[in-house]
């Protein structure tokens, strides 16, 4: 039996899913190649993901390739109950809904890896911790796929501490992965969050963007398109110096923190910003993270700051401190472009789960020959989802002569 909310609910998780599927070509593609030859007939795979149509989409897409699939949330409150409910009704093994309890959230984890999968495709890492906790559960497994930058830092830290036992693909690291999903995809959508949930104007604003990765320099971009004053933070010197050569403003937190209207963290560190930065804030600043775990903004400190909390809307609470200055936590300080929006657009996740399938397909294909370790996707697999996406907007490359060839291979 599905653990979902409420199975009324399909009927709209269906129009949803049915509504990326027109622009998700990649997929598409795969979907028309693999629907008939079904590679993965006869595996089961669990799927760890923020559940919403596009990851739907996903899910569907390894089902009619063949596979039993079994799916669950990776944040307690990116899940849509509507999606759970469609994926259930179409036969999809779901154990997720919106809002779940730290407890019910892991037994909805542990319920997915329980059918003992030959692949996983996990979203931080927690299938990886379970698997620590239920090494039984991983008796067929083969391998699997990791697609955020934070869970591939916790599988090197495995590899480095010898426990990974087995192949993981480093989808996040792929060029078609990280250069569009991370920059473009979290750039648009975390402002997409931001502005739903506060309705509030960007431009003439000062925006905080903590870190200058390909996450947050998206969306230090997308900000100062949308007229803010963007101030950066940073610990790396060169993202540093990045940032500064961009044209942004690049200073210390303490620094920036009384100067801010809009704090947005994407890190992937804890304790970005704590309580020292909270004194320091001016009346209703907002705060929002874009990274994947609810910790770099510290809300246990600004709870017990605070002398009032409260729900002030739908995805911001309040917390009034003892000088009477107001603190916003967009999101309960979780995914703000998930939680609060509707995630990364359809066009950008298309080239993130073709990536996906495909290194799921690479190990299914190649798992008796990978020693447990981290991989990066195939150059070749990487090439082609670029073409695919190409190819689907009409776009064309020109290609070298034998004589541009030589010369770029020396052979004068």
């Amino acid at each position: 039996m599905p653990i979902v909310r409420d199975m009324s609910l399909a009927p709209l998780g269906l129009k949803r899913i049915h509504w990326v599927e027109d622009f998700m070509p990649c997929l598409a593609e795969l979907r028309a190649r693999y629907g008939e030859t079904k590679p993965f007939l006869g595996k089961r795979i669990s799927v760890a993901v923020h559940l919403e149509a596009k990851t739907a989409y996903l899910a569907l897409l390894l089902r009619e390739a063949g596979a039993h699939v079994a799916v669950t949330g990776s944040n307690p409150l990116s899940t849509k109950d509507d999606v759970c409910a469609a994926l259930a009704s179409l036969g999809v093994e779901v154990n997720a809904w919106h809002g779940a309890t730290p407890e019910e959230y892991r037994e909805h984890q542990r319920k997915t890896l329980e059918f003992k999968p030959h692949i996983i495709i996990d979203d931080g890492g927690d299938f990886m911790e379970l698997l620590d906790i239920y090494p039984e559960y991983a008796e067929n497994l083969l391998g699997g796929c990791e697609e955020t930058t934070t869970g591939i830092a916790r599988l090197k830290a495995r590899v480095k501490a010898g426990t990974l036992r087995f192949p993981m693909m480093a989808v996040n690291d792929a060029n078609c992965k990280h250069l569009f999903d991370n920059r473009h995809g979290t750039g648009q959508s975390v402002w997409d969050g931001i502005m739903y949930s506060t309705n509030n104007m960007i431009t003439g604003k000062t925006v905080v963007v903590a870190g200058y990765g390909f996450c947050s320099s998206g969306i230090a971009m997308r900000a100062k398109g949308l007229g803010a004053n963007v101030i950066v933070t940073e610990i790396n010197p060169y993202r540093a110096l990045e940032a500064a050569m961009d044209g942004f403003r690049v200073m210390t937190m303490d620094n920036a923190a009384s100067l801010g209207d809009i704090f947005v963290t994407a890190t992937g560190c804890k304790d970005v910003i704590t309580g020292r930065h909270f004194a320091k804030m001016k009346n209703n600043a907002m705060l929002a993270n874009a990274g994947h775990f609810d910790v770099e903004i510290s809300k246990v400190e600004l709870a017990e700051m605070a002398t009032e909390t409260w729900e002030r809307k739908p995805f911001i609470n309040g917390y009034k401190l003892a000088d009477g200055r107001v603190i916003n936590l967009l999101a309960d300080g979780r995914l703000v472009n998930i939680v609060a929006g509707n995630g990364h657009p359809a066009e950008i996740m298309d080239l993130s789960f073709a990536i996906q399938f495909l290194g799921a397909k690479y190990i299914l294909d190649n798992s008796e020959h990978m020693k447990p370790g981290l991989y990066d996707i195939p150059e070749e697999i990487d090439h082609e989802v670029a073409m695919l996406k190409l190819k689907a907007m009409g776009l064309e490359l020109d290609t070298l002569t034998e004589e541009q060839r030589k010369y770029l291979e020396g052979e004068y």
